[in-house]
């Protein structure tokens, strides 16, 4: 089961959502105008820049936001009102949604998505939207910087296996658009037209009386997408001779080998040993795949040393964000009634910035990111993301433009691409155009976030008041 498989999502919240807007209900500020802003504070696994995700599920889940009868009394049973409750009953998502498209390459402190609309509406959606756009921006984040370690070379997801539950559907859907070229996942497959990609587990050689035996069984069935796996007993010793036999077996036959793969042992050694062996019998066309335990840092050592690996499968590292369990992303208050408001807090990093935003970045001539501004909005303007300082295309060396549209209103999907391989291919475009330094996977440079001074001096008159 995945995040749209729950057909009244309602109660994918926490409880205080729940209170809270039990409390604007009964003291009348339900329906009054309010915006909230998502962004995230830091950006994960050390490095400098997110991979947006999983605005997709959010929008066709707030598409379908309500709650069921059955829910609505399951809350009275709580101790919530039932004036309340039966409001619940016919209650829609109605906001209105501003965002950067999804596989956008974003930074600490950006509105990357605005909610507005009554109060209510953008404080139920809160816990829905983060447990969303976190989870699938984290491993979409950690695919990315896998891809841009391993270059040219093939990155499969592996991570089913081990990944928290149904949310591997979703985390492979966000691989994806991070840079994987197929998943493990074959549900994640067949939801998302991903494709689908695996070789075999070591039971099924074990089952056979040798290890020979395996292969060719295996190969008699699958004689043109073959990957043997040669790591069970001894890959130089036995697994690859014995996939060599296969393989010159199948050439008899007019087919071909497609891979083997190393699933232990030092993958440099292995496989710089296992490319000479290949190549010695002719078969410089069989592609060696790696797994076991890999992230970015050990995929950018066997780069550096030049081993011949033509795919990577990762897993666990991949499909739980690991080192980072989580990303940082906030929702916070923008705008109540007819005021911005802020969090000041004591603790500076933790700040939000008030009123309602617009987001614009400008680019080099050949089209390399510069630097982000973030803006108050024109008071009034019929343009979702107007600015004070805005685009005016008098400029003939860089380029500035808003990168976030309106992808829903009044609780209705407006535009947005739901084509996975399209967003994987606009994710990596926008890669490409991230400066070098700020992609680098260790000790990465800072990217130029510009706050208008038009903030700066809302924050003062802000402070003022408190």
């Amino acid at each position: 089961m995945g995040i749209r498989d729950i057909s009244h999502p309602g109660l994918y919240t926490d409880l205080y959502q729940l209170t809270m807007s039990q409390g604007y209900f009964r003291t009348g500020m339900h329906k009054k105008p309010a915006c909230f802003d998502y962004f995230f504070r830091q950006a994960p696994f050390g490095g400098q820049f997110v991979v947006f995700a999983g605005l997709a599920d959010l929008l066709e889940v707030l598409e379908s936001y309500r709650f069921s009868k059955d829910e609505c009394n399951w809350l009275l049973d709580k101790g919530f009102d039932r004036e309340f409750c039966d409001y619940l009953s016919g209650y829609r998502f109605d906001g209105t949604v501003i965002s950067v498209r999804e596989g956008e390459i974003v930074f600490p402190a950006e509105p990357v998505l605005t909610v507005s609309g009554s109060m209510l509406s953008c404080q139920l959606i809160e816990t829905l939207l983060l447990n969303i756009l976190n989870f699938q921006s984290l491993i979409a984040t950690k695919a990315r910087r896998l891809k841009l370690a391993c270059g040219d070379r093939k990155l499969i997801d592996f991570g089913l296996r081990r990944g928290q539950g149904t949310g591997a559907i979703a985390a492979s859907r966000a691989a994806a658009i991070g840079g994987v070229s197929a998943t493990s996942n074959v549900l994640a497959g067949y939801r998302h037209n991903i494709p689908v990609s695996g070789t075999m587990a070591h039971s099924w050689i074990q089952c056979f009386d040798s290890e020979l035996n395996a292969f060719q069984k295996y190969a008699d069935m699958y004689p043109d997408t073959s990957i043997l796996l040669v790591d069970t007993y001894d890959s130089v010793g036995s697994g690859i001779p014995n996939a060599i036999t296969v393989a010159k077996e199948l050439e008899e036959r007019g087919n071909r080998l497609l891979a083997i793969r190393l699933d232990s042992g030092n993958p440099l050694e292995l496989s710089r040993k296992a490319r000479a062996m290949l190549d010695d019998a002719g078969l410089d066309y069989v592609a060696i795949a790696v797994s076991d335990q890999l992230d970015e840092g050990r995929i950018v050592s066997l780069m550096r040393d030049k081993a011949p690996i033509d795919y990577f499968g990762v897993g666990t590292r991949l499909i739980t964000g690991h080192p980072d369990g989580a990303l940082s992303g906030v929702y916070k208050m923008s705008w109540f009634g007819d005021r911005p408001t802020m969090k000041y807090t004591d603790e500076p990093s933790k700040r939000s910035l008030p009123g309602i935003k617009s987001l614009s970045r400008v680019s080099d001539e050949d089209g390399t990111f510069r630097h982000d501004i973030i803006s108050l909005k024109k008071t009034g303007s019929s343009d979702p993301e107007a600015d004070s300082d805005g685009p005016d295309g008098r400029d003939s060396v860089n380029t500035q433009q808003f990168i976030r549209k309106l992808v829903m209103q009044n609780g209705k999907i407006t535009k947005t691409t739901t084509d996975l391989s399209a967003i994987a291919g606009f994710s990596s475009e926008r890669t490409d155009r991230v400066p070098e330094p700020v992609k680098r996977l260790s000790n990465p440079a800072c990217y130029d976030i510009r706050i208008n001074q038009s903030i700066a001096n809302l924050i003062d008159k802000l402070k003022q008041k408190v």
